[in-house]
């Protein structure tokens, strides 16, 4: 099931159509399954169309890959993120600063919480409960088929039951994240559209978007897709690898 609530717009020529989100949205998946990269890109996405964009990190897990590795580029967009106190940083247990149940009271047009990897990373959403408490909350789950554990249907219910009974919040919809890195190919993501596609008719939940690397952009026929893209330009890499260029002035709409 895709949502109807969009518009197209333009990049590089390419017209695509524009998701819709706003209000509180946490971003939630298995480990490795691009999360993080997706919380960024997002949050980039919706700045630009002209969204307040607040980013609260509340990966407390994984001491790689977090939002708030792109802590200077949100600086540069004048998009606020809210990350534990530094010395609870590298903390194993789920402590949270204030600040972040702050940023859930005083939510912004768009609020994303980038929730840390399976159910052992969305514990910590339990204990921001009573900031929830009054609040429209929505959780997506990100779903790479191509990564163990995601790669069938019933992997994909198994990750969901598990994040949901950690966070106690129901997860409401999915996004498609089809990616084999630097090897992916245009099959790889019409194959992996066609698997979340069946993901969220069999479960009655939203097929939100999908992703696509920028740079896979050419070679795609845009309009196999029936559901909003948001286009990734990575910036969680190694260290010998370079990561993209955002620029925060790039205009997206028509």
């Amino acid at each position: 099931m895709a949502i109807t609530n969009f518009h197209k717009y333009k990049l590089r020529g390419y017209a695509i159509l524009e998701l819709y989100l706003d209000g509180i949205i946490i971003i939630a998946g298995a480990y490795g399954s691009g999360k993080t990269e997706i919380a960024i890109n997002l949050a980039v996405n919706r700045k630009r169309a002209g969204y307040d964009v607040k980013v609260a990190d509340l990966d407390l897990v994984n001491p790689y890959f977090r939002t708030r590795e792109a802590g200077a580029l949100f600086n540069r967009m004048g998009i606020e993120l809210v990350i534990p106190a530094q010395k609870w940083l590298q903390a194993d247990l789920p402590i949270l600063s204030p600040a972040v149940s702050g940023l859930i009271r005083q939510a912004g047009q768009l609020t994303i919480l980038d929730a840390g990897g399976d159910d052992a990373g969305a514990t910590v959403l339990a204990a921001l409960a009573d900031a929830f408490a009054d609040k429209t909350v929505r959780m997506l789950q990100v779903v790479n088929p191509y990564r163990p554990k995601t790669d069938t249907i019933d992997g994909c219910l198994q990750i969901k039951g598990e994040i949901e009974a950690a966070s106690e919040i129901a997860i409401n919809g999915w996004v498609g994240n089809a990616n084999l890195m630097d090897e992916t190919t245009a099959e790889d993501l019409y194959s992996g559209y066609a698997f979340v596609s069946e993901l969220s008719r069999l479960t009655d939940l939203p097929l939100e978007f999908i992703t696509v690397a920028e740079e896979l952009l050419p070679e795609l026929n845009l309009n196999r897709f029936q559901t909003p893209v948001l286009p990734i330009v990575r910036q969680l890499t190694p260290p010998w690898r370079k990561a993209g260029v955002i620029k925060a002035n790039r205009s997206t709409k028509n």
